[in-house]
């Protein structure tokens, strides 16, 4: 009836829409070619929003930054009739059937044009013939890093972008909004690195096989965060570095105490040092850090030789003592702190011990002490052990080298000496 024909006519959905094609007359033009190609050189204006940094990878030398790239070029094949002059979007579709710049990436490593939920691509056509062409990329790139001041370093990386096909003469990248056409989300942050830094500029790159071509560049500084070095590194160096230095406030004959504390130090200092290690790329030249951590493992080893020097040197010194009191019934007649030298036990200075070649241990003189009738309060071996309680670091201070006494001087100065040349020059 006339009613239906009519509401059939009303209803939209039952209307075909003109096909794309054929309102933008792609089927009447060969697309395999570029816009004026056997002209001038087609220009193709370039902007870039910095969506997020992803990763800096020292060990790599690479960085991962996802972004919005946009292309503008104008292509009259694609012009059309409008008359309100609005433009037309369309999506990936219709990439495959057009020409558009081959931009890629110089010294990518990998990349990859996200497609959720589906291609992040964006076309937009005006009835003049300007393009509008709008990707959404993660890309991966080299980053040439200098490390000979990390961990107090700023680096220098660039993503740089390129005509894979056209050179200089066929197709000619530009900045499209000069400086101006680099913007960064306000919201970018590194756990490491401070950016200091976006900065766009351009360039020409040459093939000697196909000759010139332009290039643009996109420049950030990034500014690494030393805080977590000083945590991690520095500061944990300092303390074995202090710490190898209470050997010298212990007795000289403290043989155990002195060599597991010196040892110790040498070995925490070692771990130190081979975990910074792993972290970072294999390079050939010294870092700051390893400058650092050297000199620090010199100050502890040194720490361990100079008590080598001292117990060297009091060995010599005590056999000149021994060899000027002479011999008495095969036997010497040494003091106590010459007794403490052999069986390490303290002994009475008033007291003159003869040692025989097989000298029993102090464990078992104590055990047949305490089995003796007499009292050892009424001894006066006790009553002088008890007046010598008071006096025991003046006893230390006594036996302590001459080499022990500059040390507690000469090592903390020149550590702070080397502090203070060492963060003045790198920082």
């Amino acid at each position: 009836s006339k009613r239906e024909i009519k509401m059939r006519k009303l209803d939209s959905t039952k209307v075909r829409t003109p096909k794309t094609e054929q309102l933008l007359h792609i089927e009447d033009h060969d697309f395999a070619l570029r816009p004026g190609f056997g002209g001038s050189p087609i220009p193709v204006g370039i902007d870039v929003q910095v969506e997020s940094i992803d990763s800096i990878s020292e060990v790599d030398m690479d960085f991962t930054m996802t972004l919005y790239l946009r292309h503008y070029w104008k292509d009259e094949r694609l012009s059309f009739r409008s008359n309100k002059n609005k433009s037309m979007t369309f999506d990936g579709r219709l990439i495959k059937k057009i020409w558009v710049p081959d931009v890629f990436f110089v010294h990518s490593k990998r990349s990859f044009i996200h497609d959720t939920t589906v291609e992040n691509i964006m076309l937009r056509v005006y009835p003049d013939g300007n393009v509008l062409f709008s990707l959404r990329i993660t890309v991966s790139a080299m980053c040439f890093m200098d490390f000979s001041r990390f961990p107090l370093d700023t680096q220098n990386c660039s993503l740089e972008l390129e005509s894979y096909a056209y050179n200089e003469d066929d197709l000619m990248l530009y900045w499209k909004h000069g400086n101006k056409s680099l913007s960064t989300d306000e919201h970018i942050s590194l756990s490491q690195f401070f950016i200091e830094e976006f900065s766009a500029s351009s360039g020409l790159a040459f093939y000697s096989s196909t000759g010139w071509y332009n290039r643009l560049f996109i420049n950030f500084a990034l500014r690494r965060h030393i805080f977590f070095f000083v945590l991690q590194s520095y500061f944990p160096a300092m303390l074995m570095v202090m710490l190898s230095w209470v050997s010298f406030w212990i007795d000289r004959r403290a043989v155990p105490a002195r060599v597991s504390l010196g040892i110790t130090t040498v070995l925490t200092m070692s771990t130190i040092m081979t975990g910074v290690s792993a972290s970072m790329p294999q390079v050939s030249y010294i870092k700051a850090v390893d400058v650092y951590l050297w000199i620090s493992f010199l100050f502890v080893f040194l720490s361990v030789i100079e008590y080598a020097a001292v117990n060297y040197l009091t060995t010599i010194e005590e056999r000149k003592q021994l060899k000027k009191r002479g011999k008495a019934s095969g036997m010497y007649s040494m003091d106590a702190v010459q007794a403490m030298a052999f069986d390490g036990c303290f002994h009475d200075t008033d007291v003159d011990m003869d040692l025989s070649p097989f000298p029993e241990p102090c464990e078992e003189n104590e055990t047949r002490a305490s089995q003796t009738n007499i009292s050892n309060a009424d001894t006066p071996r006790l009553k002088r052990k008890r007046s010598l309680k008071g006096n025991v670091g003046r006893i230390i201070l006594q036996n302590n080298h001459v080499i022990d006494t500059y040390s507690r001087i000469i090592f903390p100065s020149v550590y702070i000496v080397f502090n203070f040349f060492y963060w003045g020059l790198y920082i």
